[in-house]
């Protein structure tokens, strides 16, 4: 279990780290003015998105399911920790809807708004590691 626990936890923050990124990406393109960096932002969110930071998605959620099963885990914690791990995977697809916004040149918000939007998984993060580690039940 501890392979699956290792890769659960590298998954976790390679998906994070995407997280984390991909929002000050939109920030950066809200605030682009010219057709080429408007292209490259487009190439670069598309890349992170699809490359990164839905199989990271992905593989964090098999593992943590794996590791779930398979040791048996119960109790208040968990099923909060499950909770925020599904409101991160509504982040995840609100993170794609923005991405398809500014693709197709409907990008309604501007960088501050994306400023704020990017704390969203900060805060879920520290819950989410306040759990694991405290386990309240």
């Amino acid at each position: 279990m501890l392979w699956i626990k290792s890769l659960h936890i590298i998954f976790v923050i390679t998906w994070f780290a995407a997280l984390f990124y991909l929002p000050r990406l939109f920030v950066y393109h809200a605030m682009a003015d010219d057709q080429i960096s408007h292209e490259r932002f487009i190439i670069m969110e598309r890349k992170l998105f699809y490359g990164i930071m839905t199989p990271s998605a992905i593989l964090t959620i098999i593992f943590g399911i794996w590791l779930w099963w398979g040791l048996q885990y119960s109790g208040l914690w968990i099923n909060l920790k499950a909770s925020l791990v599904i409101l991160l995977v509504l982040y995840h697809f609100v993170c794609l809807k923005y991405l398809n916004d500014f693709k197709n040149n409907q990008n309604k918000h501007t960088h501050i708004y994306y400023r704020w939007f990017n704390e969203f998984p900060v805060i879920l993060l520290f819950i989410i590691i306040f759990l694991v580690v405290f386990k309240p039940s």
